[in-house]
C-alpha cells in the first residue's frame, strides 16, 4: 500500500482507490466544510452531489468520491482556509 498526506497525516490507499474511499477506510468522515459552510462528506460516490470536493494543489477543488489517490499527494478540505477568512 501506498500513502497520500491528508491535513499532515499520511493515509494508505489500494492501487486504484479514490481519495474518498481511503479516507472513509481510514475512519475520516467529515470533509472539512463545503462552500456553504454545511460538513463536507461522501454522499453520492459519482460526483453528481459535489459533497466531497477536496483541495489537491492542483487547481479547482476534484470530487475525492472520483478522483484516484496517487502517491505522495497532499490532499486537504477544499473550502477550510475559505471559511477561515469569514
Amino acid at each position: 500500500m501506498t500513502e497520500f498526506i491528508w491535513k499532515d497525516e499520511p493515509v494508505t490507499f489500494l492501487e486504484g482507490e479514490t481519495i474518498a474511499s481511503a479516507l472513509r477506510r481510514a475512519g475520516h468522515e467529515c470533509l472539512g466544510r463545503s462552500a456553504n459552510g454545511q460538513s463536507a462528506r461522501y454522499f453520492c460516490g459519482i460526483g453528481q452531489c459535489q459533497g466531497c470536493l477536496v483541495s489537491t494543489g492542483d487547481g479547482a477543488p476534484v470530487e475525492a468520491c472520483i478522483t484516484r489517490a496517487m502517491p505522495q499527494r497532499i490532499v486537504e478540505p477544499a473550502f477550510e482556509s475559505v471559511m477561515e477568512r469569514k
